[in-house]
């Protein structure tokens, strides 16, 4: 079934994981994150991997290591996970040279565009601390 909104795989991986992070009171290992999220390890050390290169989460190797935030949960907001993993979210004008629609009834200027900004304030007015 179609879908208007869709969260790809990474960046589900992403959130879920940056709100268990956020829930812990030690750093968490990508093997306890990838069962509790039901994603494959690899995948999620990719994922984790990007938040670590941003400046979202910090990382420790060893035994006691794994992911903490780097961040207060108030400071991060899951707009900045969303486009860490995703990059920035498109809401361009119609792309078409001719404008086929009328052009106050244009499907993508009207409704795509106005969708898109929802969206984008959605994850910009939420932070890790939402879902703890």
């Amino acid at each position: 079934m179609p879908k208007i909104i869709n969260f790809s795989e990474a960046a589900s991986i992403g959130i879920h994981s940056a709100i268990l992070i956020a829930k812990a009171d030690k750093p968490v290992n990508v093997i306890e994150l990838s069962g509790k999220i039901g994603a494959s390890k690899h995948n999620t050390g990719k994922v984790l991997q990007r938040l670590v290169k941003d400046g979202i989460l910090g990382s420790l190797r060893g035994p006691t290591g794994g992911f903490s935030l780097k961040k207060k949960p108030e400071e991060i907001l899951i707009y900045d996970i969303y486009r860490s993993i995703e990059g920035e979210i498109d809401h361009n004008d119609c792309p078409h040279d001719v404008h086929i629609c009328p052009l106050d009834k244009c499907i993508r200027d009207t409704i795509i565009r106005k969708l898109t900004r929802d969206f984008i304030d959605f994850l910009k007015s939420n932070t890790l601390r939402d879902y703890m």
